[in-house]
């Protein structure tokens, strides 16, 4: 029963990554700089963040313990890793923003709250049952020590790229300044492009298609925002760096 359940959810957020690439393609989703003042129906950037992040670790770990049979530690790793990235993402990355008086839609949240919860059960069902992930073997596959190397470049990309915006507000100050450093040295959205090599490298050293279904997703979520976020440095700062691309080193 779980187990076609949770084939019906992989595929689902399939398609809905194709709506949503196409969606945000023609109208950039409005929160943060983005989002138009006055608008209603928002809540306080801070905990809207905490409640929509929070169901990609306990959705997870709760599908994982309650589901696998024994768990083997391939499969243990992948749990320990992805709490590791979601306890960070959902509770000390919102604490350490510096969002005072910023705003996100409610609509945002709510959707945010039901896909993470779906995304948390569809691959933390799959890393319980997968076969591959049975046995110890699984740590000298090639797939698993290539995946573990970019999902950990994507994670430091990732968090570098989000310290160093958060420490543009280090002085107190609520509006936008141009990042430097890290891979900002390339791309305007760096945070968005380390979490799309995090989410390629954990779908391959899990090799499950509930994995590569997240990445793709990721992609047709971030992707589109990267550009409009592109478009919006270049608007506002006269003096922006000419030669940074949108979110993928040297190509888009």
């Amino acid at each position: 029963m779980l187990a076609t359940i949770q084939h019906w959810v992989v595929w689902g957020m399939l398609v809905l990554g194709v709506f949503t690439l196409w969606g945000t393609l023609r109208k950039v989703n409005p929160y943060g700089r983005h989002l138009h003042q006055g608008q209603p129906g928002t809540l306080p950037a801070r905990p809207a963040w905490l409640l929509f992040e929070a169901p990609q670790w306990f959705s997870f770990a709760l599908t994982f313990w309650l589901t696998a049979r024994s768990p083997s530690p391939p499969a243990i790793t992948l749990f320990a890793l992805w709490q590791a990235h979601y306890i960070h993402r959902a509770i000390l990355y919102p604490l350490r923003m510096r969002e005072s008086g910023k705003r996100f839609p409610l609509s945002g949240v709510i959707f945010g709250f039901v896909f993470n919860a779906a995304n948390g059960f569809a691959n933390g069902y799959a890393v319980a049952h997968a076969p591959h992930l049975a046995g110890t073997g699984w740590f000298d596959d090639a797939r698993f020590r290539a995946g573990l190397a970019v999902a950990a470049a994507g994670w430091w990309i990732n968090f570098q790229a989000d310290s160093i915006l958060i420490g543009l507000r280090g002085d107190g100050s609520s509006g936008y300044k141009i990042p430097y450093g890290g891979m900002f040295r390339y791309v305007s959205a760096a945070n968005y492009f380390g979490e799309m090599v995090l989410w390629f490298g954990w779908a391959l050293m899990s090799w499950t298609f509930a994995g590569l279904v997240f990445a793709l997703f990721t992609v047709s979520n971030l992707l589109p925002r990267a550009l409009s976020h592109h478009r919006w440095y270049r608007e506002k700062f006269p003096d922006y760096p000419a030669e940074r691309k949108a979110v993928i080193p040297l190509f888009l």
